[in-house]
């Protein structure tokens, strides 16, 4: 989409952006609920920041990256959530939360990579970036983008979240 300007490029914009931006963060956080909240806040941002967005290199990138920042920040409170819960006693499954293991196994496997191998992996794979706007968004070198794709592949070939899907390929 090349420099959109008005309200009504901005509605498209963002009607274009959202399907592929819940997609993306379904992987990137293995929770379609959560994925869809987190789209939402991107394209938040996107409206209140509109000039900023429009006048990037690339504006779907740029909400991309919000997204990923609210994900990170998603991550971080259950983390400490969880933290609580140990210290101070709270039962194995929170109240509401879905149980991890009825997910989908390549979200299983994809959310348990760390951060930034998960980041490069959806921004290079799933969003088809190029390796050099990935190094750009993540703040880091094209070097660093390739090892930490490379190394998230490899990671996700020995998951055992995996094993079955790996088996019916082999067969196949």
């Amino acid at each position: 989409m090349s420099a959109p300007r008005g309200p009504e490029d901005l509605e498209r914009f963002c009607r274009m952006v959202h399907p592929r931006l819940v997609r993306s963060m379904s992987l990137y956080c293995g929770r379609p609920d959560v994925a869809e909240e987190i789209a939402q806040d991107a394209i938040a941002i996107a409206c209140r920041d509109w000039k900023k967005v429009r006048e990037a290199h690339s504006p779907e990138a740029y909400v991309h990256r919000a997204a990923i920042n609210f994900a990170n920040s998603f991550f971080r409170r259950k983390a400490a959530e969880r933290r609580a819960n140990q210290r101070y006693g709270a039962g194995d499954q929170i109240a509401g939360e879905p149980d991890i293991l009825s997910r989908e196994p390549v979200r299983l496997a994809i959310a348990s990579l760390p951060r930034r191998q998960r980041t490069a992996l959806v921004m290079r794979y799933y969003l088809d970036l190029p390796i050099a706007e990935v190094a750009n968004l993540m703040g880091c070198s094209e070097g660093t983008v390739k090892a930490l794709t490379h190394q998230a592949v490899i990671r996700l070939r020995q998951s055992p979240e995996l094993v079955d899907l790996k088996e019916v390929s082999d067969a196949g």
